[in-house]
C-alpha cells in the first residue's frame, strides 16, 4: 500500500493548515512530500507557482532556505551551541554576517519568550524551552512556509497546552502559512483554521473544525468528533435562524463560539442577533438552541 495516495489539496496563504489522522495513516509521510524531504513518485507540489518536484537540487535548497521552516517532535537542538547560536545556525548556513544574523536570534528569541536565555546550552533548559528554541530557530530565516511536525507531542500536557497557545499568539503577530501534523484532534480544532484527516494515506475528509463535528463524512472522521465538546467548536453563525422579527435582547458575532456567548443568551433568556463584522443582522440564535449544543456531549458520553 501507497505511504501518501491520491492526495489533491491546497493550502491558503496565512492559514494554519492541519494534517492528522492515527498513527501510520500518512500525515507525516505527507508533510516531507511537500517539502521534497521525500521524493513523489506521482503528481505535482506547487509552491509560488514552480512544481518542487521540477526545481534543481540548487534551487531547492535555496527555496528550503530562505523561504521554509521545519519544526519537528524531536527539537533536534545543537548540544555544543548556546540558544542563541541554535537559532542563529540557519543564518549561517545563508552566509548572513554574525552582527546580522545575531541581532535576528535576538529579535526571535524575545518572539518566544526567551529573552536572558541566550546564552545557555539546550541541557540547561526544559522541554518547554527546548522548543521554543526549536520554533525561534525555524523562525529565524523568515520562511513564508512553515511545517510543524507533531511538535508538542513531546511535551507533558501542561507545556503543551501553552505551547499551543504560544502558537496562537505568534501566528496572530506573524500570520505565516503554516501545515501543522498531529494526531490530537482537540488541539487540530484548537489550533485549525483547516483539517485535513488521514487514513491509510488517503485524505478522507478535509473541511474547517466545524465542518467535520457537524457534518462527518465517515466512520472514522465521527470516531475523531465524537467526544469532542461541539459548543467549543460550533459558531453563532452556523447554528442561526432567519430573524423572526421579535424583539432581541443583544447581539453576537457569527463567529463567536458557543461557550463564549452561552452565559449572556441563556442569563437573558431571549433570542440575541447574529452579526457579521459589519454589524448587520444575518439571522438569531436563541437560549433553546444553545442549550442543546451545551448537553448534547453530555448525551453521548
Amino acid at each position: 500500500m501507497a505511504a501518501v495516495r491520491d492526495v489533491t489539496l491546497d493550502v491558503r496563504e496565512g492559514e494554519i493548515f492541519i494534517l492528522m489522522g492515527l498513527s501510520g495513516s500518512g500525515k507525516s509521510t505527507l508533510l516531507r512530500c511537500l517539502s521534497r524531504l521525500i521524493e513523489p513518485s506521482a503528481g505535482a507540489v506547487m509552491f509560488d507557482g514552480v512544481n518542487l518536484l521540477d526545481a534543481a537540487p540548487q534551487d531547492l535548497i535555496e527555496i528550503r532556505r530562505h523561504k521554509m521552516g521545519m519544526v519537528f517532535q524531536h527539537f533536534a537542538l545543537l548540544p555544543h551551541l548556546t540558544v542563541i547560536d541554535n537559532v542563529a545556525f540557519p543564518l549561517s548556513l545563508q552566509r548572513v554576517g554574525k552582527s546580522e544574523r545575531m541581532q535576528r536570534a535576538q529579535e526571535v528569541l524575545e518572539l518566544v519568550g526567551l529573552k536572558g536565555k541566550e546564552l545557555r546550552f539546550p541541557r540547561q533548559l526544559s522541554g518547554g524551552q527546548q522548543q521554543r528554541v526549536g520554533i525561534a530557530r525555524s523562525l529565524a530565516a523568515n520562511p513564508e512556509l512553515w511545517f510543524l511536525d507533531e511538535p508538542f507531542s513531546a511535551l507533558d500536557p501542561l507545556i503543551r497546552r501553552e505551547m499551543q497557545v504560544e502558537l496562537q499568539r505568534l501566528q496572530s503577530v506573524l500570520k505565516k502559512t503554516i501545515v501543522f501534523v498531529t494526531h490530537d484532534f482537540d488541539e487540530a480544532i484548537r489550533l485549525a483554521d483547516r483539517i485535513a484527516i488521514m487514513k491509510d494515506g488517503a485524505v478522507v475528509q478535509l473541511g474547517t473544525p466545524e465542518d467535520l463535528v457537524l457534518n462527518p463524512a465517515t466512520d472514522y472522521v465521527a470516531e475523531f468528533t465524537g467526544d469532542v465538546d461541539r459548543a467549543k467548536v460550533v459558531s453563532a453563525g452556523r447554528v442561526m435562524r432567519p430573524l423572526s422579527g421579535v424583539a432581541l435582547a443583544g447581539e453576537v458575532n457569527e463567529r463567536d463560539k458557543i461557550v463564549a456567548i452561552a452565559p449572556r443568551i441563556i442569563g437573558a433568556g431571549q433570542a440575541f442577533a447574529v452579526c457579521n463584522a459589519s454589524g448587520e443582522a444575518l439571522g438569531e440564535i436563541d437560549p433553546e438552541t444553545v442549550l442543546g449544543i451545551l448537553l448534547e456531549r453530555g448525551s453521548r458520553q
